[in-house]
């Protein structure tokens, strides 16, 4: 069975997470794609932590302010109601407690939810941003990524190999394979997303994986 890289698989399951009031923080890249497929009545209250509180989905082509942008530069719009503030007090939001879920992308994470998004030695990278205030901030910590990077090789670790942005915060790992809950210093696979069954992800992830039962298939 062939692999095939699937963002929107993950941007999916993890949005069907969500309960409407929620107050969530997607990191930049593949979690932004979350917004895009939130079941119908599900209203969540998005937040971007260079200083905006209800960020809606982003503008058409051509209708893009240069002013209005989140935490990666991306054009924004603004919901009615929806504010804005300085860092000072996004930061407080952040360490306050008030955010219920981040959604960062990573580069590793491993079975003791520690997660590395920031940095490889030897390449230039403009800095983690806000990464180790969400994830010490915020309620549950989802660490969104594809199950494999170009090489082959698995996101999921026993132990990160790169510099670590967070040490045992991540609760859940989501991937174009399925859902992980971090639980035990292990990962428990609690639902398969695609055509893979358990023992064919095992197989090619380099850490200890307990299947829950009803896991396969979703």
């Amino acid at each position: 069975m062939d692999y095939v890289p699937d963002k929107d698989v993950i941007a999916r399951r993890i949005a069907r997470i969500f309960r409407s009031g929620d107050v969530v923080n997607l990191g930049i890249g593949l979690p932004t794609l979350v917004v895009n497929h939130l079941p119908a009545g599900v209203s969540i209250i998005l937040q971007s932590e260079n200083g905006l509180m209800g960020l809606g989905p982003a503008p058409p082509p051509g209708q893009e302010d240069r002013d209005m942008v989140n935490a990666g530069g991306a054009p924004i719009t603004v919901q009615p109601g929806g504010c804005f503030f300085d860092s000072a007090a996004s930061f407080g939001i952040i360490r306050g407690g008030h955010v219920d879920y981040t959604v960062l992308g990573v580069l590793e994470v491993d079975q003791e939810g520690n997660l590395a998004n920031y940095k490889v030695p030897g390449k230039m990278v403009p800095g983690m941003g806000g990464a180790m205030d969400l994830t010490t901030g915020a309620r549950k910590v989802i660490a969104a990524t594809l199950h494999f990077e170009p090489t082959g090789a698995s996101r999921l670790r026993r132990r990160c190999s790169l510099p670590l942005t967070a040490a045992r915060e991540v609760d859940l790992v989501v991937t174009d394979l399925g859902l992980f809950e971090v639980r035990d210093g292990r990962f428990l696979l609690r639902e398969c997303l695609g055509p893979y069954p358990p023992d064919w992800i095992r197989e090619r992830t380099d850490a200890d994986i307990d299947v829950a039962d009803g896991a396969w298939p979703a």
